[in-house]
C-alpha cells in the first residue's frame, strides 16, 4: 500500500508480548520507571538488553530498533525521523510517557500506520492544581504581598496599594477549554461561586455552560478579566495572542497567569505593563524560557516566576509512565487506545 494513502493511527495487528524499547534520557528513566513500573512493563513486553537508549543513531541503537515493535518514549527521546523509522521496520506503536509529542513524531510516523499515544491527560492534573492555587492566591495578591512583607515588615500599609483583596464576585477568564482548562474550571467551580468566562472558539458552548462557566469572545472577556489564565496551545495563530492591546484592555490590578506556553504572550508588552504597575503576573512559562538574566520581570514586585514546574515533576511522572503502560496493555489486548494522537490533531495540540 502507498504510505501516503494509509489512514492515521491504524496500527498493525498487535503481538501478545511485543518486543519493546525505552527511549528517553537516563535521568527520566530513573525518575519515571521504578521497580513497579519496570515489573509491569516486563509483564507486558519482551525487554532485551539494553532496555533503554537515549540516542537512536548508533549501531547498537539501530540494532535494537530493527527488532522492536513498541517504543516507550519520554523526555530526552530524539525525534523519530525517516532514518529512525527506516531502521525500525517492525515498529507498530509509540507510547509517549510524557505530554506533547510535537517535535518527536511527524507525518512519516503516521503515514506508516504507527499508533501514537501520549500521557498529556495525566499531566493536566498537576497543572490544573497549580493554576487553581494561583487563582486563589491571586484573589488576595498573596505572592506579591509576601514579597512586600520582607521589605516593609511591621508596616502593613503596603497592602493598600494592591487593589481589592477579595475572593468574592471576581471574574476569572480561562483562555482555552483544553484538558487543563476544563479541569481548572471544574476544580475552581467547587471552590468558587463567582463568574468564570471561557474563551475558546473551538469549544462547544453547551459543554462550557455545563461545566459552570460562560462562553465569551476574547475582546468581550478581557475588560472583565480580574484573573486571566492561559491554557491555549502554542500554534502560529496563538503566538502573542496576548499583546499590547490585550494587556491594555484588562482592568487595573488584573493578574495574568500563564501555565501554558510562553509564546502566547508578547514578553516585551508584558514587561511594560507590569513595570507600569497596572498588571500583575504569575508566570510558570515565559518566552524565551528561561528569561535572560537581565529581564526586568525578575525584579518587579508584582511578578512571580516559577521554573516551569506546574506540570508533572519527580514522582508525579510515575503516573504518566503508568498511563503509557496502560496504553501498551490495551494495545496487546487488541483494545482501542485511550489517548491516541493523529496527524490532524497534532496540528492543534500543544
Amino acid at each position: 500500500m502507498n504510505r501516503a494513502h494509509q489512514h492515521d493511527n491504524v496500527p498493525n495487528p498487535p503481538s501478545p508480548h511485543p518486543k519493546a524499547l525505552l527511549a528517553m534520557a537516563p535521568e527520566t528513566l530513573r525518575t519515571q520507571f521504578g521497580e513497579a513500573e519496570l515489573a509491569r512493563l516486563r509483564g507486558l513486553a519482551t525487554l532485551d538488553a539494553p532496555i533503554m537508549v537515549d540516542e537512536l543513531s548508533s549501531p547498537e541503537a539501530r540494532a535494537r530498533l530493527g527488532e522492536v515493535e513498541v517504543l516507550i518514549t519520554s523526555w530526552g527521546c530524539p525525534p523519530l525521523d525517516e532514518g529512525v523509522l527506516e531502521a525500525a521496520p517492525r515498529l507498530r506503536a509509540v507510547f509517549h510517557a510524557a505530554g506533547s509529542v510535537r517535535g518527536l513524531v511527524g507525518a512519516p510516523v503516521f503515514e506508516r500506520g504507527i499508533l501514537v499515544t501520549n500521557a498529556a491527560g495525566v499531566n493536566a492534573a498537576p497543572v490544573a492544581l497549580y493554576t487553581v492555587a494561583a487563582v486563589l492566591w491571586a484573589f488576595k495578591k498573596v505572592p506579591f504581598l509576601a514579597q512586600d512583607a520582607r521589605r516593609f515588615r511591621d508596616d502593613h500599609s503596603y497592602r493598600d496599594r494592591w487593589g481589592m483583596l477579595s475572593g468574592h464576585d471576581r471574574t476569572v477568564v480561562i483562555v482555552g477549554f483544553s484538558r487543563i482548562g476544563r479541569q481548572v474550571v471544574a476544580q475552581l467551580r467547587t471552590l468558587y461561586d463567582g463568574p468564570i468566562l471561557v474563551v475558546d472558539p473551538y469549544a462547544d458552548p453547551a459543554e462550557v455552560i455545563a461545566a459552570g462557566a460562560r462562553p465569551a469572545e476574547l475582546a468581550e472577556a478581557l475588560p472583565q478579566a480580574e484573573i486571566l489564565s492561559l491554557h491555549a496551545p502554542a500554534l502560529p495563530e496563538t503566538r502573542h495572542m496576548i499583546g499590547e492591546a490585550e494587556l491594555a484592555a484588562l482592568p487595573p490590578h488584573a493578574t495574568l497567569i500563564n501555565t501554558a506556553r510562553g509564546t502566547l504572550v508578547d514578553t516585551a508588552a508584558l514587561e511594560r505593563a507590569c513595570a507600569f504597575g497596572r498588571l500583575d503576573a504569575i508566570l510558570d512559562v515565559t518566552d524565551p524560557e528561561p528569561l535572560p538574566a537581565h529581564s526586568p520581570l525578575y525584579d518587579l514586585p508584582n511578578v512571580l516566576i516559577t521554573p516551569h514546574i506546574a506540570g508533572s515533576q519527580g514522582t508525579e511522572t510515575r503516573k504518566m509512565a503508568q498511563a503509557a503502560l496502560t496504553e501498551l496493555e490495551r494495545h496487546c489486548s487488541g483494545l482501542p487506545p485511550l489517548s491516541p494522537i493523529t496527524l490532524q490533531g497534532l496540528a492543534v495540540q500543544a
